[in-house]
């Protein structure tokens, strides 16, 4: 059908004309409104680049840029257009200039309207209208050719891109995954991509370039202009601008690709579909894209370009090569055989020596998609390419291939090859290997077949506490970034290699049974994130108690006692026989706390001495003591009396001396323990610094106490009186002063004379004594007499003359008179007040 074509000229705008110069349409073709000229008009002006001459030579007239643009309407229907400069003549029917002016310069736009769901001819996209010799300069006189009939053959777009491609090379992979998101169906308006070239014609042969490798839906969606001196007001999604113009793209917050002037500075690219689309093009070979596009997959997925590429011998980076490998591992139906050997050889060529773990995984992913289903021939190259990675990369994240996958020769060579190297790096205790390391080369060895029993033990013992740092190291950092607790990485290799390998995990899991007493906590901690296999018919008895500590606290909450008895049950062996269940029974669960002194009975009482010697577990029955002694527990007392006759010669130091301690607090309040009680206090506060201010504050308590009992010895008061300790005098003054003794005072007189005379004998003992003695006279004993009745006070004075002599006697009525005339004295004041 015959398209409406509409032709547009420009009165001559002079020396740096205006793109908003004056115009008029010359020729409208049928079908298009006035409404649709007014949409027309602005697409289609054009602007003079700076600096033309008023009266340009022809030459320099052919060389300014033309604007060849692709626009979609409002109503659906789309615009080609070219608008070039041209002298104006200064007459005919397209001359809008007046006299004087016809050197100047002028613009025509010619342009063709294709009406909604009208293809161009011979169904070409439009960039391929460019070259068309049939775009005019001038109004037509009669008949107006279809400018989009193009010569029969190739499509014109198509000429001479590849040596274009090859010249941008800097620039490919960057302008075509911007070209690729400019032409999504949802891709923003008014923020074009913008091109920069001398000349408009490359920018026409940047949109060829994405017309060969863009689908064609997608390519069509690709509005343009080769050419504008305004693209932050351009509608279209592709523009082309002079150098001249860079910098104001850039200003308007554009992406600007400047193919004009120096080379970018190489780097990867994250696009990988575009940087395997620009290695296509580099390598002269278009026709790929068509090719991959017959290849299951979404459009713009780098798997099916990789593949294609691959298979026709284009070298591809690291990305690449993952993203070909990775769309084949999940579409291994997808390619013959043929392809699919071309891909494993791509991937396995010997001079690759830029692979990364990404690559490596996706091989791996290959490998076991394509076992089984190709001959062991075709897959070989693929599982000695992995195990060469695993062994010699350190790569412990692999998917290793099966056994059976080194059976044949090729197995053989790979071997001999890596096997020396393993069984080094096995045999090596000096540098530090991760658990990840450890498990792979283990993996690899029995794939192989490489024979490391002698290395075995002394492989085992360094994996096993290695795995529970490195646990302990990754939960570590999930705290810190408070995320959800999770296996440690190595995790899944490490179930892989003890369900691959019998003698591997008999041997670990005896290593961190023998670990378990040690740190039993970190080892449940373990068992928690890792599960490892231990339901054999291994005894390991701690690993079992491990496991069973979790759901045991779960079950029976804050209930120790019966949590230890559960712990201790599942370990299948007698404290009595394996005294080590002791020590990791306890460790699981009073890992951060000392066993009260109830608990700590309990322990004490369920094994005997000798089995909580050889498990140390009577340190922490010692812990226990000191800790409850905080507490004032006369039971903490009785518990440091039997811990010091069980354990005579394991307690010493300054544990020793704060049982001891607590032992005399014992035998202060309910026995008869050895003389010098003064003296073996401050003796064993010392010995236990740093004592618990609770504990000393309990044995001054205790002494004080049993000072201030009538049946005292004498002797250890003048000890105490005469020591002059300021610390002890202190705390016999507080506990003097407490109601249970002012009580006593005062219903008690043989007891108010008792203390009357301790407080009145050493008038000279040191310097603390005689001050506080004669505050407790003032203070303390002075009311409770003064409450008494007379006959309770002529008992108190009877009693410290029996007790004491005639002068105390006399001492005691010569106090107790001034007290007496000091309340008459205050009775008869009061009198005289009120008279």
């Amino acid at each position: 059908m015959s398209l409406a074509q509409v032709h547009y000229t420009s009165a001559a705008p002079g020396a740096g004309g205006s793109e908003g110069a004056a115009g008029r349409f010359t020729s409208v073709g049928p079908g298009v409104s006035g409404a649709l000229l007014a949409e027309i008009e602005p697409l289609v002006r054009y602007e003079l680049p700076g600096g033309v001459p008023d009266r340009p030579s022809d030459s320099e007239l052919r060389s300014l840029p033309q604007a060849f643009g692709y626009a979609v309407l409002s109503d659906g229907s789309r615009l080609v257009a070219r608008s070039a400069p041209v002298r104006d003549t200064g007459g005919g029917s397209d001359s809008g200039s007046g006299p004087g002016s016809r050197q100047g310069i002028r613009f025509h736009a010619h342009a063709v309207h294709l009406p909604p769901g009208v293809p161009l001819p011979g169904d070409r996209l439009p960039v391929e209208a460019w070259r068309s010799p049939l775009w005019v300069s001038t109004t037509p006189a009669g008949a107006i050719p279809d400018p989009l009939t193009l010569p029969p053959g190739p499509a014109a777009v198509s000429e001479g891109l590849d040596d274009f491609a090859v010249s941008r090379g800097p620039w490919l992979a960057a302008v075509l995954a911007d070209l690729r998101r400019a032409s999504e169906a949802e891709a923003p308006g008014g923020r074009p991509v913008v091109l920069v070239e001398r000349q408009c014609a490359d920018v026409a042969r940047w949109l060829g370039l994405a017309s060969v490798t863009l689908p064609r839906e997608s390519a069509e969606r690709l509005t343009f202009t080769t050419y504008t001196r305004r693209p932050g007001s351009s509608a279209a999604r592709v523009v082309g601008v002079l150098p001249e113009d860079a910098a104001a793209a850039r200003a308007a917050g554009l992406r600007v690709h400047e193919c004009a002037g120096p080379a970018p500075v190489a780097g990867a690219h994250d696009d990988v579909w575009a940087t395997t689309a620009a290695r296509i093009w580099r390598g002269r070979s278009p026709e790929l894209f068509e090719e991959a596009r017959e290849l299951p997959g979404e459009p713009f997925a780098a798997g099916p370009l990789a593949v294609t590429a691959l298979c026709a011998g284009i070298t591809l980076g690291p990305d690449g090569r993952a993203a070909a490998a990775g769309w084949a591992a999940e579409r291994p139906y997808a390619l013959d055989a043929k392809r699919t050997g071309q891909l494993v050889e791509a991937l396995t060529s010997p001079g690759i020596d830029d692979r990364t773990g990404p690559e490596f995984d996706a091989a791996g992913r290959l490998f076991s998609a394509l076992e089984g289903r190709c001959p062991a021939s075709v897959t070989a190259p693929l599982a000695a390419m992995l195990v060469t990675e695993a062994v010699r990369g350190g790569n412990g994240s692999l998917e290793l291939p099966r056994r059976d996958a080194f059976a044949g020769p090729e197995g053989a060579e790979v071997a001999g090859r890596l096997g020396p190297e393993i069984l080094t790096e096995l045999a090596d205790t000096a540098g530090s290997r991760s658990v990840a390391r450890t498990v792979q080369l283990l993996r690899v060895a029995r794939l192989l077949g490489v024979d490391g029993t002698d290395l075995l033990p002394g492989v085992v013992d360094r994996l096993a506490p290695a795995l529970l740092a490195e646990a302990s190291e990754a939960a570590a950092e999930e705290a810190e970034r408070e995320g959800p607790e999770s296996a440690p990485a190595f995790a899944p290799a490490l179930l892989e290699l003890l369900d691959e390998q019998f003698e591997v995990r008999t041997a670990l899991l005896g290593a961190l049974d023998r670990i378990a007493p040690r740190d039993p906590g970190a080892v449940a901690r373990f068992l928690e994130r890792v599960t490892l296999p231990f339901t054999g018919t291994q005894a390991l008895p701690h690993l079992r108690m491990c496991a069973e500590v979790p759901g045991a606290m779960a079950t029976l909450g804050g209930d120790r006692a019966a949590v230890w008895h559960r712990v201790l049950r599942a370990a299948g062996l007698s404290p009595f026989a394996e005294p080590l269940v002791l020590r990791t029974a306890v460790g699981l669960v009073w890992e951060d706390r000392a066993p009260t002194v109830e608990e700590a009975r309990l322990l004490l009482d369920a094994a005997t001495s000798d089995s909580h010697r050889a498990a140390g577990t009577w340190a922490r029955l010692v812990d226990a003591a000191l800790s409850a002694s905080a507490a004032g527990t006369d039971e903490a007392a009785g518990l440091a009396h039997d811990l010091l006759r069980g354990y005579p010669t394991e307690i010493g130091g300054r544990e020793r001396a704060g049982l001891l301690l607590l032992d005399l607090v014992r035998e202060l309040r309910t026995g008869a323990p050895d003389p010098g009680w003064a003296e073996r206090v401050r003796t064993l506060c010392a010995q236990a610094e740093p004592v618990e201010p609770a504990l000393r504050e309990r044995a001054y308590a205790a002494l004080v106490e049993r000072l201030l009992a009538p049946d005292r010895p004498g002797a250890e008061l003048y000890d105490f009186v005469h020591g002059d300790d300021p610390d002890l005098i202190a705390a016999y003054d507080r506990t003097a002063r407490t109601e249970a003794v002012r009580t006593r005072l005062r219903t008690q007189p043989a007891y108010a004379a008792d203390c009357f005379t301790v407080w009145t004998a050493h008038p000279h003992a040191g310097h603390t004594w005689p001050p506080v003695a004669a505050a407790l006279l003032e203070e303390v004993l002075r009311p409770a007499v003064r409450a008494m009745s007379a006959e309770d006070v002529a008992e108190v004075e009877a009693t410290v003359g029996r007790t004491g002599s005639s002068g105390r006697a006399d001492a005691f009525r010569t106090w107790n008179r001034v007290s007496t005339l000091g309340r008459l004295g205050r009775r008869i004041a009061g009198r005289v007040r009120r008279g």
